[in-house]
This record gives C-alpha cells, structure tokens and sequence, in this order.
C-alpha cells in the first residue's frame, strides 16, 4: 500500500494543470489539498501505523479552541483570549515519551518545528512552524493539536486550518450554541462524512437550560450528514477561572474519553482504520477529478498546437496557390517580360508548331543576351512580397485563434515575444531567402546543360536570361497545364516555355520547373517553421505531457486494488 500511495503521491505531484481551462481552478485546489493530504496523514500514517493518535481540535472564531486545549491538559499551552485571531501558530501538545513521533518531519513535513512555550507575541502570524509542547497531562498514545480558525480573517490561517485537519486521525470540532449551525463548519463536517474521518463535537457555552434542545437537534444535523456516531460533548456556559480555564467539571467527560481512548490501543487502531480507510477510499473520486482536468488540459494545450500549425500551414499553402496560379505572371513581372522579349509585336511572330516557334525565338535572341535584369527583379520582389505577406499574415491568425482558446490569453501575455505579430526580422530574411532561391534555380540551369550542344544554347540567352525563364515556368506549371490553360496573362507562359524547351527539350523543362517550385517551397516551408518556433516556444513552458492523465489513472487504480 505504501509503494501505491507512493507512486500515486508522485504522480500527483508531477500532474501539471498550467492552463486557465474551465474549472481549473477546482482541480488546482483538489490538488493542492491531495497532496497535502497523502504528505500530512496518509503516508506517515501508513508507515507508522503504531504512531500516536493525532487529535486536531478544529472551529470557528472565538468558539474556545485555545482554553479547551487548555483545560484538558491544565496548563497554558496555547494562548487565548479575545483578540482574532488568537491562534496563528498551531500548537501540538503531546505525552513527554510521544516527542519522538512529532520532532521530525513523519506528519506535517511543510511545517518547521520549535518546542516549548511560547513567548508573548512569538511567531504571530507565522503559519510554517508548529510548535511542540510536551505534557504529562495527556496520557501517552494522543497529542493534541490546536489549529488556527476554520473562518479566520486571516486567509493563511484558513488554509493551514484546513491541512492541519486533513492530517487528523480525529477531528475533535469546537462550536458553540450560538453558531453550531454555521455553514463554514458544515462543509468540513461533509469532507469529513464522505471521507469517512473519525469526528468528536464540543458543543461549548450552552445555556444549561438550552443544553438537552441544542444537544438534540444538532445530533439530528450530524445523522443528516452521515455522522451519527460523532459523540458530543456538552460544556455548559460557566466563568473561567483565574488561569482563564474551564471548571473542572465541565472538562471531565471529554478528558476521561481522550484518556481512555489514549490507553486503549484496539480502540485507536478502530479510529486510525476508520480515517485511514475513509482517506483512501476519498481518492479515487479526486483522482478521477485529476484525471479529467488533466485530460482537459492536454486537450486545451493540443488545441493551441494546432491553431499555430494551421496558421502557417495555410500560409505555406497560400504560398504554393499564389506560385501556381498566375498571380506572380501579372502586372510588373508581365510588363518587364515584355521588354525582354521585345515588343508585342514579337508575340505574332509565334507561330502554332513548336519548330517553328523555335526558330523565331532564335532568330529574334540572336546576338548579344537580352536584358534581364529588370524581369529577374520584378520576379524576385513578386516572390518576396507574396512570402512574407503570408508571413506577417500567419502570426495574427495564430494570436486570434490563441485567443479564443483556453489558457491562450495568458500564454500570449506571458511570452516576451509579441507572438501577434512576425519576428523583426522576417523581411530580410524573405529577401535573402528569394536570392539564395534564385542562386539555387542557376545552379539548377547549369546542372542540365552540361553537353555542348545544350550550352551553346544557354551562351545565346545568357544563363541568367535562361534562369528567369525558368523561375516563369516554375510558376506557371502546374499539373501539365501552362499558358492560357491556366489563365496566364497576354501567353507569357507558352512563351517562356517554348524557349525552355528549344534548349532543353520538354521533359527536361518540366522537371526543372518541378524542382525550381519545390526548392522554393522547402525554402518557404523552413522559413514558416522559425517562426512558428516561438509559439513551440511559448507553449514548451506548459509542462502537460499526453500521458498525464494515463499516469494518474494508472497510480489511482493501482491503489484502489491494493486496497
């Protein structure tokens, strides 16, 4: 049980829930309270099955917490009186042979320990010590330990409150006739009832007349919570005495039981089995809370993934739709081809065979390499301006989506990185990556013309004229279709191809086209996933695995079957 408890303990620890998703902030404090519960009870509980019993006394503001503890053990251990709150530092009174249990960290391990009385106005408001005071008073096998107030002001003291009773074999609650009905103390009181925790009531300042009506009915409130066997212990109203304790009399009932209870190691064992049992049995329910918020978690975190996949891939897409469709033939990169290839006039010198298309295209570039210059620029600024407007586009797409999304909000605050927009240097790096492509589609023109014959036709239109030609083709072949088929302005591409193809012959034009378009776009793709990095980045500070919940529910069955 305690290799389950164990392995359950660490998988909690290790179940990250950073994402504002809804209801996170219940499972956070499931959490929270989980682990506090498996470190403060359940495990030193399990490996030390022969420790004391630990007593918490427990309740609201002013109900006389501090003077019962007191009066039990005769003798100022904790302080009282009415200033709130008068408990900040829990205080764990114990038999002078139990110190051995308490001294180190076996319960209570957040807690850092001192001994002794303290001095007037020590350790005020400190809620990381606990502070051991030993008394011969309480037999040997019980301590007891006054907590600070369920419904202090003070919300550190609530919080402790709530750990130093969720490390109790028993709850002994303190109440009054005046508030025993309260709310706070009714919600510990169900914790306790579904987790089957052992519970004593001290019904303190009755009115001796109102004793037996406030006695019945709050027995009636405990069976309609599951708690029919809490005995309850009545102290009537009285003055304190000079030493601001109760009568002797009025403490006797409940200092025989503690005495008795400490003295009987079988009737200990029956209140260690029962909270025991009870805690374990609490953590399937908060386990599978855990499992649920984590699966909730791993899906919002999936999510986020996907919006900053999708935004760029569908720039990257864009990329590919704007290379293909004729969109970087028109307008400016039209007009410099024009120049290049003379007037429009040239145009009607095509005729319909490719023989004779050939030679017309050769008779008009004889000579000395026309002008390519401004069509390769015109080209270059088409490509770089399509790339990087997809570029700057991605990043909004991304931040919009993350915004509507759980936990994307805080994730985009979070990240140094204005994550709405590309990084600063996205347009250099377009442009460098545009020229490192056209050196690519050169090199490309000077692998396939390798034979003589080949190169001589290079030499007639100058490589780089022979280049933009191709980077043309590149982004007019699609799928077989060029030219007008695929609405190419003015014929450009039936141009530009027939003179690939007297160089080079069909085949080999469109393979290179083929491998002009996918350098760019591997080019492109490469460039996109830098930038899309820096949401990998952002969300690589969200330690949510996808087998977080797995895990949890792996450990929490394996210790409902031990059990």
């Amino acid at each position: 049980m305690v290799g389950a408890v164990s392995t359950l303990r660490e998988q909690v620890s290790a179940a990250a829930l950073p994402l504002d998703v809804p209801d996170v902030a219940t499972a956070r404090a499931t959490r929270a309270a989980l682990l506090s519960q498996l470190d403060d009870y359940v495990l030193p509980r399990l490996r030390s099955l022969d420790a004391p019993l630990l007593a918490v006394v427990g309740g609201s503001t002013g109900a006389g917490k501090s003077t019962l503890v007191n009066s039990v053990v005769d003798a100022e251990v904790s302080a009282s009186g009415v200033l709130r709150p008068t408990t900040t530092v829990p205080v764990l009174v114990h038999h002078p042979d139990d110190e051995k249990w308490f001294l180190d960290d076996r319960v209570l391990p957040g807690l850092s320990r001192t001994t002794g009385a303290a001095a007037t106005g020590e350790g005020a408001g400190d809620t990381t010590t606990l502070r051991l005071v030993a008394s011969r008073s309480l037999p040997p096998g019980m301590a007891l330990l006054d907590a600070p107030d369920i419904d202090s002001v003070v919300s550190a003291n609530r919080a402790l409150a709530g750990q130093l009773l969720s490390a109790a074999d028993l709850w002994l609650f303190v109440t009054t006739a005046a508030r025993y009905a309260d709310a706070v103390p009714w919600e510990l009181l169900r914790q306790a009832s579904d987790r089957g925790t052992a519970v004593a009531i001290v019904l303190d300042r009755v009115p001796p007349e109102a004793m037996s009506d406030i006695r019945s009915h709050l027995a009636h409130m405990l069976r309609e919570q599951g708690l029919s066997t809490a005995p309850i212990f009545g102290i009537p109203e009285a003055t304190l005495s000079g030493q601001g304790r109760l009568p002797e009399g009025d403490v006797a009932r409940l200092r025989s039981w503690l005495t008795a209870l400490a003295s009987d190691s079988r009737a200990r064992s029956v209140i260690v089995r029962q909270t025991l049992e009870g805690a374990l049995g609490s953590l399937d329910d908060r386990a599978a809370l855990l499992v649920t918020a984590s699966e909730h978690q791993a899906d919002a975190l999936a999510k986020l993934e996907r919006a900053a996949e999708d935004a760029y891939a569908t720039a990257l897409q864009n990329v590919e739709q704007g290379m293909t469709d004729g969109t970087l033939l028109r307008g400016e990169v039209l007009a410099r081809w024009q120049e290049y290839v003379g007037t429009g006039e040239f145009f009607k010198q095509v005729e319909s065979t490719v023989s004779k298309v050939r030679d017309r295209i050769t008779a008009a570039l004889k000579g000395a390499p026309a002008p390519s210059g401004n069509l390769g620029e015109a080209l270059q600024t088409g490509v770089a301006a399509l790339v990087l407007a997809q570029g700057q586009g991605a990043p909004l797409v991304a931040a919009r989506a993350w915004r509507g999304l759980p936990g994307g909000d805080v994730l985009l605050e979070r990240s140094e990185d204005d994550l709405a927009k590309p990084s600063p240097d996205l347009a250099v790096r377009v442009e460098r990556l545009v020229r490192d492509w056209q050196g690519d589609v050169l090199d490309l023109v000077r692998r396939e013309g390798k034979d003589r014959r080949t190169t001589a036709r290079i030499a007639a239109y100058g490589l780089n004229g022979v280049g933009v030609i191709l980077m043309l083709v590149a982004f007019a072949h699609t799928g077989g279709l060029v030219g007008a088929e695929v609405g190419i302005a003015g014929g450009t591409a039936v141009l530009a191809q027939k003179v690939l193809e007297a160089i080079f012959g069909d085949q080999a034009v469109r393979d290179m086209a083929r491998k002009a378009r996918e350098n760019l776009l591997t080019r492109v793709r490469d460039l996109y996933a830098v930038e899309q990095a820096r949401y990998d980045a952002a969300l690589g500070d969200v330690d949510v695995t996808t087998d977080q919940a797995r895990r949890l529910a792996d450990a929490a069955a394996a210790v409902k079957a031990v059990r």
